[in-house]
């Protein structure tokens, strides 16, 4: 962005000026623990912004926000300290002209005298000297130089980590699932926000329905189009939604893969996308499907996901590992809560707030829900267990750990329910992938229930 009468102000102390939104929604981020996508969405809701100030908004908060790891440690070298001897607010303020200054290209003088000013609207004139000083070390290097410097020292996972701005341990975890060779790209993929995938309910609507919409590549029900969901009548209806390809392609596996008749089961169906495909597809199959939500608040965006099927569903709020079902079921879709790490493209904040705690400690949780899953299936029945995670502490050693208990269950390739998709198999189970296949990494496990001994 070049100059003009917004990049050069006097003191910031309107709430609509787009860099002191940013700012605010980042204090909530970074202060309160708030999610940078959901402060984003609700601030931009009340801020009186033209269209252009709005993208400046998003630009600033979510580029931040995943890059955030990495500017913390330019703003501590370019500083010669410490960022714990800083104001938590000051910090924000470096965060967000580091994000102009290395990766935006805004010019130097534009980006630090608007920091300065949006310093002493906020913070105070006595922190202006130290905002200016720093934010010009920043600006005196290129990202490309920083990163240099910063990696200069480090092994090969420790470089990686800086160049492709992810923790550590992340790109520990990536390098134990990956070729050496897709390391790079793997972490440069998180680093694209994707635009929204939209779903076609089944028997509901067809991507004629859709406005300039383009078919995904592997799923039969996904699309994109230009512009916002909410722009799309089939959306504002409820005959077509928002879905990643990945969480669209697990559900289709779950459906082709063989069955006795009888209903289907999602037993943490919150918030509703796979429940609404797996209901039309059950519909389709001549079925229906119970979703199952243990939070209230998700349970009635299940209901409401749901709400444009005239029937074929049910919805109720109900704990999955105490079930509240007396029935047995053919087809069952175990989508457990996990770390996310599945989906670090869409949370930019996220990968520098989780940790390997965070990662293990939903693991007694996992693997209650798949018994409980298994316990409500039928002979014969398919189960699908389904992480938005890589991790293996959430995926191969979850469903391994079960199914030494479990001698009735047999592991099915899951990769034969989804021929289309190319390289997802990870043994028997599918692991999907940002940079492989375009979409969140989204792990299967498909397993059969045979008559128990």
């Amino acid at each position: 962005m070049g100059p003009s009468g917004r990049d050069r102000q006097g003191p910031l102390v309107s709430g609509e000026n787009p860099r002191r939104v940013a700012f605010d929604v980042l204090r909530q981020v970074t202060g309160e623990d708030a999610y940078a996508n959901l402060a984003l969405a609700k601030r931009l809701a009340t801020a009186d912004l033209d269209p252009r100030d709005a993208g400046l908004v998003t630009e600033l908060v979510s580029g931040t926000c995943r890059l955030m790891g990495t500017y913390d440690l330019i703003i501590a070298a370019a500083a010669g300290r410490k960022l714990g001897s800083f104001q938590p607010a000051v910090v924000d303020l470096l965060r967000l002209v580091a994000h102009q200054l290395l990766t935006m290209q805004v010019k130097k003088y534009a980006a630090v005298a608007a920091t300065v000013d949006l310093a002493r609207a906020t913070v105070g004139q006595r922190v202006t000297g130290l905002v200016n000083a720093v934010s010009r070390r920043i600006g005196a290097r290129t990202m490309d130089e920083w990163l240099d410097q910063l990696a200069a020292k480090q092994d090969r996972i420790g470089a990686l980590a800086i160049r492709g701005h992810h923790p550590r341990w992340i790109v520990e975890a990536y390098a134990d699932l990956l070729p050496a060779d897709e390391l790079e790209s793997a972490l440069a993929a998180n680093n694209v926000s994707p635009h929204p995938t939209l779903v076609l309910r089944p028997s509901l609507a067809r991507i004629d329905d859709l406005v300039g919409a383009t078919a995904t590549r592997f799923s039969p029900f996904g699309a994109t189009a230009p512009g916002t969901p909410a722009d799309q009548a089939a959306v504002r209806d409820g005959r077509a939604g928002v879905q990643d390809e990945g969480s669209q392609l697990v559900a289709w596996a779950l459906s082709r893969t063989e069955a006795p008749d009888g209903p289907w089961l999602d037993t943490c169906a919150g918030p509703g996308g796979k429940a609404a495909l797996l209901a039309g597809l059950a519909r389709e199959a001549g079925s229906w499907l119970l979703a199952s939500e243990a939070q209230e608040h998700r349970a009635r965006l299940v209901r409401s996901a749901l709400a444009a099927y005239p029937d074929g569903w049910q919805a109720i709020t109900a704990d999955g590992t105490r079930p509240a079902w007396d029935r047995a079921f053919s087809r069952i879709m175990v989508d457990v809560p996990c770390s996310g790490l599945g989906a670090l493209r869409r949370r930019p904040e996220s990968r520098w707030r989780r940790t390997p705690d965070d990662v293990t400690s939903l693991g007694d949780l996992q693997r209650l829900l798949l018994h409980s899953a298994l316990d409500a299936a039928v002979d014969g029945a398919a189960v699908a267990y389904v992480t938005c995670s890589p991790h293996r502490a959430e995926t191969t050693a979850v469903v391994d750990d079960v199914l030494a208990t479990r001698p009735e269950v047999t592991r099915l390739r899951a990769a034969d329910a989804l021929p289309e998709v190319p390289d997802c198999a990870v043994g028997d189970d599918v692991q999907l992938w940002p940079h492989r296949h375009g979409t969140d990494a989204m792990f299967l496990s498909l397993l059969r229930v045979s008559s128990r001994r």
